[in-house]
């Protein structure tokens, strides 16, 4: 990995949609929507942050989930040019922290089964591949891992 590129991790806010939006259309071959992205900021159950550089911003997003005692990261995404400088890394320590403060049980995501960057990113950090998803994700058409990490050990 490269150096480590400065953000700073905030709330995402109704301000973030434009950029969000088109940060899911450039990461994503299925994305989400400027409306859907804004309904998922009123979901009382869900957590969007951003990741803001220097010039305030996105380099990235992340979006989490909970029902319980269970958390679901939606999405994470992180701008062409800032990846490999550990912005997914720290929006996801964020969950991570996140999910022990509040004692959930676990946190789950999928991914594409052939992003390794991603894959090596939440192995790094205690997820584990528990499941796949045949033919999930659309364009091209691909499997997810379903990948889990747990927090009762703690």
């Amino acid at each position: 990995m490269s150096e480590r590129m400065r953000v700073r991790i905030a709330p995402m806010t109704a301000e973030h949609l434009d950029e969000v939006a088109a940060l899911e259309r450039v990461c994503f071959s299925d994305p989400w929507s400027r409306n859907l992205l804004s309904e998922a900021l009123k979901n009382d159950l869900s957590a969007y942050l951003v990741a803001l550089d220097d010039a305030g911003h996105v380099a990235g997003y992340a979006g989490l989930t909970v029902v319980l005692d269970e958390g679901s990261i939606d999405n994470i995404a992180v701008r062409p040019d800032c990846r490999r400088q550990g912005v997914a890394a720290r929006l996801l320590q964020v969950f991570l922290n996140f999910a022990r403060g509040n004692r959930l049980a676990f946190l789950t995501l999928e991914v594409r089964a052939s992003n390794y960057a991603a894959i090596a990113l939440y192995g790094s950090r205690g997820f584990r591949a528990v499941g796949r998803r045949k033919n999930y994700y659309e364009h091209p058409v691909e499997d997810a891992l379903i990948m889990t990490r747990t927090f009762d050990d703690e």
